[in-house]
């Protein structure tokens, strides 16, 4: 008995909780529990493989070496690692995950780091220099986000903000910091953010973390947010309202315009995912593609996240969370007063930080400079139009909605997450969605090197070629994917992927 597809019929038609509810119970049937985990046995087995591809090729510790390594030995074995995998996303087979990479960029950024390896903002006073780039980081990008537009709009604002370790403490900061100011402005316990079904799974992260309860609203068809139904869920709990400027899965812009509007209208707060667009969409706009304004200009927006680490093309490790005033900033921060250690204060979740990498972060940003953005985005959108006028192309896909460079695509007659092993199989690391099955790619300037869009499309077009001939052929994640988006028992697709983050521990 395949007990997926047994637990797909009986829960399949089901409400979420009572699918819940007969989950639970189920699980408690002798002998279901024991044939899931089975299942989830063989699908692991299946990608251990491809998870640990040197297992029995280079040396592995369980425990420390009774004799350190030499240096030698260490720096060798690293480029034996290393030569593999910096081969794919150089050339361009990655979508997102290596978002500049040029060997000239990848060697000033390892000098940058070297000089600065040993700060830590923590101690103000040993590296003040750290200050400096942190204060002039999170400007630079205000100012990018058009701070000073809406200074002239708004005197009262002055946009603040905090370097962070990337989007997902950009996201928890400020999801603590309007969780803190609702309890003490508005008396609040019982907090409630309003986002999207496609916003960053981070909200959910900062929802459990902090005590705020999550309530998912729809897209409409285009995949943009639904804003009467994000007005019907506001209650006199809702702290924030939550849009993304792009969303990850489709890369389709939400309408922040009238979100924020109603946001502002309701005395709440807007916050902004630029995590992805942030670096991007600025100079899309300049560039004269059809962008919706997202960004301070809008009243109703109180604070951002963007990650330099993506598309600011700093080294990997620090994105900036955005405030209207310094005012809601202050409910980021902690402070201990009574401490016998002295007086403590931090302004995020770390307490020591890694000075080298926000240094790096700066040096990349002045070196970049306006000029060098605008061509790197022109770049970028223009190998977006190459590659989606390819996918068009093809018979059997469908882009979803309208996007910019991040393409999520679909088939309505073949499994596309079979086209998305295929695509694997020649190289490529695609990221699979879920409602609908598609699969997406985010475009770098590692794509916008000659032939690599041509590239992408003949291998595209082989491999749905190649599932149209072998419809049968399983492995990969195709059964990891299928599964997933067919169980209506979510708690079990949960109980499948605490069991592949204990695979990828596994010595």
């Amino acid at each position: 008995m395949d007990i997926t597809k047994l637990l797909n019929t009986l829960g399949g038609k089901l409400p979420r909780p009572v699918a819940r509810s007969l989950e639970a119970g189920m699980q408690k049937i002798p002998g279901v529990k024991q044939k899931l985990d089975a299942e989830y046995s063989r699908l692991l087995e299946e990608l251990e493989p491809d998870l640990k591809p040197y297992r029995g090729k280079a040396p592995e510790f369980a425990s420390l070496p009774q004799q350190g390594m030499s240096r030698e030995e260490i720096l060798d074995l690293m480029r034996r690692l290393d030569e593999p995998e910096e081969k794919r996303w150089k050339e361009g087979y990655a979508s997102g995950a290596v978002y500049h990479g040029d060997q000239k960029h990848v060697e000033f950024i390892n000098e940058i780091y070297a000089l600065n390896s040993q700060s830590n903002p923590l101690h103000a006073d040993l590296w003040p220099s750290t200050i400096k780039y942190e204060a002039e980081v999170v400007a630079m990008t205000a100012d990018m986000l058009s701070a000073r537009e809406a200074r002239r709009i708004d005197p009262t604002a002055q946009v603040c903000g905090v370097v962070t370790s990337g989007g997902t403490e950009s996201i928890l900061m400020a999801m603590k910091t309007y969780r803190d100011r609702a309890r003490k402005e508005r008396g609040i316990t019982r907090p409630e953010m309003v986002l999207p079904v496609t916003a960053h799974p981070a909200f959910d992260k900062a929802a459990q973390y902090f005590g705020i309860k999550p309530i998912r609203t729809p897209v409409g068809p285009d995949f943009r947010a639904d804003v009467e139904a994000m007005e019907k869920a506001i209650t006199k709990n809702t702290i924030v309202l939550v849009g993304s400027a792009p969303g990850y899965p489709h890369g389709i812009m939400d309408p922040i315009p009238e979100m924020s509007d109603l946001a502002h209208k309701r005395g709440i707060g807007f916050h902004t995912d630029a995590c992805l667009g942030g670096f991007v969409l600025p100079w899309a706009e300049k560039l004269g593609y059809p962008v919706p304004v997202f960004d301070f200009r809008l009243p109703g927006v109180t604070s951002m996240s963007v990650d330099t680490h993506k598309y600011g093309y700093a080294a990997k490790g620090t994105s900036v969370v955005l405030y209207r005033n310094p005012e809601l900033r202050r409910y980021q921060y902690f402070a201990a007063t009574d401490w016998p250690g002295g007086l403590y204060a931090s302004p995020s979740i770390s307490g020591s930080r890694p000075g080298g990498l926000i240094a790096v972060c700066w040096a990349v940003m002045v070196k970049m400079g306006v000029d060098g953005y605008l061509e790197a985005t022109r770049l970028i959108m223009k190998t977006a139009e190459r590659i989606k006028q390819g996918i068009n192309e093809i018979p059997e896909l469908r882009i979803l909605g309208d996007p910019l460079w991040i393409i999520a695509f679909t088939s309505d007659e073949l499994d596309i997450y079979r086209v998305l092993d295929a695509m694997s199989g020649r190289g490529w690391s695609l990221n699979g969605l879920q409602y609908p099955p598609a699969v997406h790619i985010a475009l770098t300037l590692r794509h916008t090197q000659p032939g690599v869009a041509e590239r992408f499309l003949k291998d595209l077009r082989d491999s749905v070629d190649y599932v149209k001939k072998h419809p049968e052929e399983r492995g990969g994640m195709a059964p990891v994917y299928g599964m997933a988006a067919s169980l209506p028992f979510r708690g079990m697709v949960d109980g499948l992927l605490r069991r592949y983050l204990d695979l990828l521990y596994k010595v």
